[in-house]
């Protein structure tokens, strides 16, 4: 029986009405992912359609880690909103690439590009259209 090396946690928090930031630390593998899946299908229904994913502090992801990133860009695509990884890990972010997970979910440098980064995109902006 193995103890996981870095376990995973997950802080969530609401920058604003349509946009979780969830910032996860630790590994994100086969062991850990299904947590990470759960509190973004919670705020999916929460009526969250931008989800920024602080992963900084995630030294190791795997398969599972990459799914999961993309099953929910692929599920928000629809809304219309975004997925946005924020300050991968250089060994996170080669695998992105190497993957083509980069090419598809925009990787940003933090919470504040994400949210400027999803309110460029096509579709409904934040509910507010004044500039703050």
């Amino acid at each position: 029986m193995s103890v996981a090396q870095n376990p995973l946690s997950i802080k969530v928090e609401v920058p604003r009405e349509d946009a979780v930031l969830l910032t996860v630390e630790g590994d994100l593998d086969m062991d850990t992912a299904t947590e990470l899946q759960h509190h973004l299908a919670n705020q999916l229904h929460h009526g969250r359609r931008h989800f920024l994913l602080d992963i900084a502090g995630v030294p190791f992801m795997d398969s599972s880690g990459m799914n999961i990133v993309l099953r929910a860009y692929q599920e928000v695509r629809e809304i219309p909103g975004g997925v946005y990884v924020i300050s991968p890990t250089p060994a996170v972010r080669r695998i992105m690439d190497l993957t083509g997970v980069s090419i598809t979910v925009p990787i940003v440098g933090s919470a504040e590009e994400a949210l400027a980064t999803a309110d460029s995109q096509p579709g409904p902006g934040p509910s507010s259209s004044t500039e703050g």
